[in-house]
C-alpha cells in the first residue's frame, strides 16, 4: 500500500474561539450539507460561525455563560452549533446519547447539575415531565417547538439565535477562556457495565483535532458524511477536525437513510466504527454473488493488485460498480474502536479504498494513534498521535515476538479525570500520571501500536492462558456467513474446562429461505474448524452457538460484551 506523502495545509487552531473565526473568514464556502424531507440545503462556513455567535451571545443573555448545558438528538447543524457556542461562551457542554431512556438521562443532568437543554424535535414529548418536575434544570431550547407547548422555561432555539443577534448588534464579542478549564462532561458508553462521567477541557479535544488533522490524509477538497453520533468524542472530534481543515461535511439524519445520504452526497472520506466497515465489506460481496460475479471478482483483485505494483492504477475502473455503491467518489476511510480483518484492509484497498485504523478512548479526547496513511502496517492501529505518548506497561513476553502488556498514555489528550468518582481516578491512572487505557497490546521497534484485547475481557484458560477474544473475533469475521461474533469461554462438564465458544449471529441472507438453524450451524461450524488451523492450539474454537437477533450495541455500535451470557 504505497501512497505517497503529503504536506498537511490546516489553520493553526488553538481554541474554539479560533476555530470560529477561521470559520467567519472562509464566508461562502460550503460547510454542511443536509437532508430536509426529500431535498438537500447547505450552510455556509460564514453562517455557521454567525450562528454559533449569536447562540454564544443569546446564552450570555440568558445568564447560561459558564453554566453546565447539554445537548441531545439527532446529527443536526443546530447540535453542532450549540456545541461550538456553549464551549466559545465560556460554559460547559454535557452532550447526551439520545439512546438512553429519559429517566436515565435526567439521572445523569441533575448528577452534574446541568441547568440547561438543547434538543431536537423528537424530544420535545420526552422532555415534559423534565421541563415540570427536574431538580437543576432551568431553561429548555427545543431546535423544533412542540407546537401549542409553553412555559416560561422553554426559549425556542430561533428566540435563542434572535437575542443574540441582537447582543451581537449591541457590541457582543466572544470571550476569551482558559483553555485547561473544564469544557466537556461525557458519559461513557458503558460497553463493559458500567458508565462514569469524562471531564475534558477545551484543549483536550482542539490537541485531539490537530493531531487528527496532522496524521490523515484529508483535504479542504474532501467532502465527508457524519454518520456516527455526535455525542461521541470520536465523531465530535472528527467533526472539529473537517471543520478546521474547511471539508464539506454532509450530514446523516438516519441510519435508514444512509444509503441516500451516501448516494446523494458522494462522500470522498469517511469515519466509521469496524461495524459499518463490516457491513460495507459483506454488502460488496453478497452483492456480487446475487450477480453472480463473486468469483469474477475475486480473479480481479490479485490482477489490479499486480498492475499496482509496476505502476497502474486502473482500480476505479475495474471496480466501478462496488465503488458506484458508495456514491463513486469514496477514497479513504479512517476506523477506530476495534481491531479490523487485514486482509479486508487489503482488498478494500485493491478497490480503490484506503482504509486507516486509529486507536483511542473517551478519555483521551478520544485519539491516541493511527495508521499512516504513506506508512501503513498490516494490523496496527500506527504510532502514537503528535499530541501524545504511548507505552506498553507490565509487559511479558507476547507470541509476535514483542513484550505485551496495558497500553498506557501520557499527553495534552488525556482527561482531567472523571467527576465525582475517587475511586475510579485513583485506577485509571499510574503514579507518574499516565492513564491506564485497560487495553492490551504491543508496539514494534518503529513505535506501531498492535492492539490484541482488553484486559477486562480477558478469558483464562484451566492451564493459565489469557486469552484475548477480540483477537479471534478477528478470524471469525473472514466468515462471510457469520454477521456478528463474540468470543466468550464456557466452562465443561467437568466445572474446570474453559471452553473458547463462537456465539454468531448469522448472516441469514446467504442461506436459502428456511434452512433449518442446525444446517446453518453446521455450514458455520465447518468453516470455523478450517480457521481453527491458522491458530495456536489454546486460542482454538470449540463450540458454536446460534443468535436469533442481533447483539445489544452502543450507539457508537460498538457490542455490549457485558450482555452477552
Amino acid at each position: 500500500m504505497n501512497v505517497k506523502k503529503t504536506e498537511r495545509i490546516y489553520p493553526e487552531v488553538n481554541s474554539f474561539k479560533d476555530l470560529v473565526k477561521v470559520c467567519a473568514d472562509r464566508g461562502d464556502k460550503v460547510a454542511f450539507t443536509y437532508p430536509v424531507g426529500k431535498n438537500y440545503e447547505t450552510l455556509s462556513y460564514g453562517d455557521f460561525a454567525a450562528r454559533v455567535t449569536a447562540v454564544a451571545a443569546g446564552l450570555q443573555k440568558l445568564e447560561l455563560a459558564g453554566k453546565r448545558i447539554a445537548v441531545i438528538g439527532e446529527t443536526s447543524t443546530s447540535w453542532v452549533a450549540s456545541y461550538f457556542a456553549t464551549i466559545v461562551s465560556g460554559s460547559v457542554i454535557v452532550p447526551m446519547d439520545k439512546e438512553l431512556a429519559i429517566e436515565e438521562i435526567e439521572g445523569f443532568l441533575a448528577g452534574v447539575e446541568a441547568e440547561a437543554i438543547f434538543y431536537a424535535g423528537s424530544f420535545n414529548e420526552k422532555i415534559a415531565h423534565a421541563i415540570e418536575e427536574h431538580p437543576s434544570l432551568r431553561v429548555f431550547i427545543p431546535f423544533a417547538p412542540a407546537e401549542g407547548v409553553e412555559s416560561e422555561k422553554i426559549v425556542p432555539f430561533s428566540k435563542l439565535v434572535e437575542l443574540g443577534e441582537a447582543e451581537v448588534a449591541n457590541g457582543y464579542e466572544l470571550p476569551d477562556r482558559d483553555a485547561k478549564d473544564l469544557a466537556v462532561m461525557l458519559f461513557t458508553s458503558g460497553t463493559t457495565g458500567t458508565s462514569k462521567c469524562v471531564m475534558l477541557c477545551e484543549h483536550n479535544i482542539i490537541a485531539t483535532a490537530n493531531a487528527a488533522c496532522a496524521s490523515v490524509n484529508f483535504s479542504d477538497q474532501d467532502r465527508t458524511l457524519s454518520v456516527l453520533p455526535l455525542h461521541h468524542t470520536y465523531e465530535m472530534t472528527i467533526m472539529v477536525a473537517s471543520l478546521t481543515y474547511g471539508i464539506m461535511v454532509g450530514i446523516n439524519d438516519s441510519l435508514r437513510n444512509l444509503m441516500r445520504n451516501i448516494n446523494t452526497i458522494k462522500p470522498t472520506a469517511l469515519v466509521l466504527v469496524p461495524l459499518f466497515v463490516n457491513t460495507i465489506y459483506k454488502r460488496i460481496w453478497d452483492s456480487a454473488k446475487k450477480k453472480g460475479k463473486d468469483k469474477l471478482l475475486r480473479r480481479m483483485i490479485p490482477v489490479s493488485n499486480a498492475m499496482m505494483k509496476v505502476g497502474i492504477d486502473m482500480r476505479r475502473k475495474l471496480f466501478k460498480s462496488v465503488l458506484e455503491a458508495f456514491g463513486g467518489d469514496l477514497q479513504k476511510i479512517i476506523c477506530g474502536g476495534a481491531p479490523l480483518n487485514p486482509e479486508m484492509v487489503k482488498n478494500f484497498y485493491a478497490f480503490g479504498i484506503q482504509i486507516c485504523e486509529g486507536y483511542g478512548i473517551t478519555e483521551c479526547s478520544p485519539l491516541i494513534s493511527v495508521s499512516p496513511y504513506f506508512a501503513q502496517r498490516r494490523g496496527s492501529v500506527g504510532p502514537a498521535v503528535p499530541c501524545c505518548e504511548a507505552r506498553i506497561a507490565d509487559a511479558t513476553p507476547g507470541d509476535k515476538g514483542f513484550d505485551e502488556g496495558e497500553i498506557q498514555v501520557e499527553g495534552e489528550n488525556v482527561m482531567l479525570g472523571y467527576y465525582n468518582n475517587d475511586e475510579a481516578n485513583a485506577g485509571a491512572f499510574t503514579e507518574d500520571g499516565w492513564y491506564r487505557t485497560g487495553d492490551v497490546g504491543y508496539m514494534d521497534a518503529d513505535g506501531y501500536i498492535y492492539i490484541t484485547g482488553r484486559l477486562k475481557s480477558v478469558i483464562v484458560l484451566e492451564n493459565g492462558k489469557n486469552v484475548f477474544p477480540e483477537e479471534i473475533e478477528e478470524y471469525l469475521e473472514e466468515i462471510e456467513e457469520i454477521a456478528e461474533c463474540v468470543v466468550v469461554g464456557r466452562k465443561g462438564e467437568d466445572g474446570e474446562t474453559v471452553n473458547l465458544t463462537a456465539v454468531v449471529y448469522p448472516n441469514r441472507d446467504l442461506f436459502p429461505e428456511g434452512t433449518a438453524d442446525e444446517e446453518i450451524h453446521k455450514a458455520i461450524y465447518a468453516k470455523i474448524q478450517a480457521l481453527n488451523k491458522k491458530v495456536a492450539s489454546f486460542k482454538k474454537i470449540k463450540d458454536l452457538e446460534l443468535r436469533a437477533e442481533e447483539f445489544e450495541k452502543t450507539t457508537s455500535r460498538k457490542i455490549k460484551r457485558h450482555l452477552v451470557k
